[in-house]
């Protein structure tokens, strides 16, 4: 299931700042969690432990189902090209990632709180899906009325789109332009170990 414990012990735990408060907390502790922290001796991870650790961390930072990360393998594994890219650019194309890419929501969690409470369009229409699969060319814009809201206006101030999104702060919009190669998305993980995983 999606990862619903504290953000900030999961975050030092993979070494990957999931929520703006673990970032800050990080700042500080950037050792793992426990008593021991970073003084503790651990032993070397095996090749499985390895894959299962990427596998993780790509999951939680999209913060979704188990079920769901595996059947975006098997069908970025059944499309044509490289799986690996195939399979970061089916995850980007998520409504709840492209919120976040797109600077409306400080977080992955708060992207998806956002779309599950009906403030976000696409295409003019109102979409409440996280997963629903964006297009490129498609529009993503916050509801008018809930442009007002706190949450929105202090996202928007510091927002900053990648590549692959042009963002208009002032009618609060953005549009996905085109499937991202995998250099241009902020994901930290080694992808390949992933697909390693998965085909196992």
């Amino acid at each position: 299931m999606n990862y619903t414990g504290p953000k900030i012990r999961i975050s030092r735990k993979l070494g990957i700042a999931l929520t703006p408060k673990a970032r800050k907390v990080m700042d500080r502790k950037p050792s793992p969690p426990g008593q021991h922290g970073g003084a503790k001796k651990r032993g070397k991870l095996s090749v499985y432990g390895q894959q299962l650790f990427e596998k993780q961390k790509l999951r939680l930072q999209y913060n979704i189902h188990e079920r769901q990360m595996s059947n975006y393998f098997k069908k970025a594994a059944h499309s044509p090209g490289n799986t690996g890219d195939i399979l970061v650019q089916l995850l980007e194309s998520r409504l709840d990632a492209l919120v976040f890419r797109a600077g409306f929501a400080r977080s992955m969690q708060a992207a998806r709180q956002y779309v599950r409470h009906g403030h976000i369009f696409v295409n003019g229409k109102l979409v409440d899906i996280a997963s629903y699969s964006v297009k490129p060319n498609d529009a993503i814009s916050i509801k008018e009325s809930s442009r007002k809201l706190e949450c929105f206006q202090e996202s928007i101030r510091t927002a900053g789109a990648p590549p692959y999104i042009t963002l208009s702060k002032a009618d609060f919009s953005a549009k996905y332009l085109y499937l991202p190669p995998r250099e241009e998305v902020p994901v930290v993980c080694e992808v390949p170990l992933v697909i390693e995983f998965y085909s196992r």
